[in-house]
């Protein structure tokens, strides 16, 4: 009994300290494996870039490039027939007065490959401004988002697609204005006063740069053209998605299949097209007037003036309506498609 109580004596101040020493040890434990990760947690900025189910690195915006180019490009083509007869209406409306009557017209005065003038710079204009216009546009949309703040961005989504579709559009039309100009030289001027070949007419324009302007000459009326219809066209669109995604398919969108959520897409652009078409046909009439020889070396303002402000409005609207309504439709449709085959997902929702 002597000797175990000797013992417990000697072993109670070893005891004591380690009992300390645990208690210090464990109330730290948890705090010292854990806290750096809450406070990174706590810490964490939001980016749009990744709020998605797909991340927007580099890769995405790059797919958002080819996808523009393919939707824009091969869309204008497309349309070239009905992009010559439109133009034509605009420059001599007493002679070219309607669609099909002004398509008979150019085919029977300059042959059936009149109607396809200019369809190579029609081809690389517009794949260059898809380019921009899609690949810059999810690019800025993802900046002004970041800037705005997670709150912001949602509260105001609105302009963040308005303010997105703008600065995007702004570098897609600089892209697009030195073949824009050979376009409409090419589909406006008389049989046999202009090349229509795409080399002499190219080269022409740049030997006749003092009058012609080129290649940016056009860029400001491109640009009251383009950045309106631009806006109108991203914002309705998404405007259009959101609502069928609110009010028609309410369920998650990733619950639908891909030919609706295509479906979805398509009519949402036909109805955004309707919309630019109207909002940009004056200064479309102005871009197709500044290719007239009769306006030569004029301000914007005095063609316009001459012209009359009310026909910059209606003449070749009816055409430019079908349209811009089909092409917009089509262009998101394509440009879906692309990113759904990507597995990127389609553009939109709630």
């Amino acid at each position: 009994n002597v000797h175990l109580r000797l013992v417990v004596m000697l072993m109670n101040p070893v005891l004591a300290s380690a009992q300390r020493a645990l208690a210090e040890r464990g109330s730290n434990l948890i705090p010292s494996v854990n806290e750096p990760t809450i406070k990174a947690a706590a810490t964490a900025k939001w980016d749009s870039r990744y709020a998605g189910a797909v991340p927007h690195d580099t890769a995405y915006y790059m797919k958002c490039v080819l996808g523009g180019a393919i939707s824009c490009g091969s869309t204008h083509l497309a349309v070239t027939p009905l992009d010559v007869t439109k133009c034509n209406m605009q420059v001599n409306p007493g002679k070219y007065k309607g669609l099909i009557s002004g398509m008979r017209l150019i085919i029977k005065e300059e042959g059936a490959s009149a109607i396809l003038k200019g369809w190579l710079p029609t081809l690389l204009g517009y794949s260059a401004q898809g380019m921009f216009k899609f690949g810059l546009y999810e690019y800025f949309k993802d900046l002004y988002s970041n800037l705005a703040g997670e709150e912001a961005s949602k509260k105001y989504k609105g302009m963040i697609w308005l303010a997105g579709s703008a600065s995007a559009e702004f570098f897609a039309d600089m892209a697009l204005c030195p073949m824009e100009m050979v376009k409409v030289k090419v589909q406006t001027s008389v049989a046999g006063t202009w090349p229509t070949e795409f080399g002499a007419a190219t080269r022409m324009m740049i030997e006749k740069k003092a009058e012609t302007r080129f290649p940016f000459g056009s860029v400001v009326p491109l640009w009251s053209r383009q950045i309106p219809y631009t806006m109108a066209k991203f914002f309705f669109f998404e405007k259009v998605v959101q609502l069928f995604y609110t009010h028609v398919f309410t369920a998650p969108k990733e619950t639908y299949s891909k030919p609706t959520q295509l479906g979805v897409t398509f009519a949402s652009g036909y109805i955004a097209g309707v919309v630019c078409a109207i909002v940009s046909h004056p200064a479309d009439t102005i871009v197709s007037l500044m290719g007239k020889p009769a306006n030569r070396g004029k301000s914007v303002g005095a063609i316009a003036s001459e012209f009359g402000y009310a026909n910059l409005a209606t003449k070749g609207l009816g055409v430019r309506v079908v349209m811009i309504g089909t092409l917009t439709g089509l262009q998101w449709w394509i440009y879906d498609t692309f990113k759904s085959t990507m597995g990127m997902g389609t553009t939109g929702g709630k």
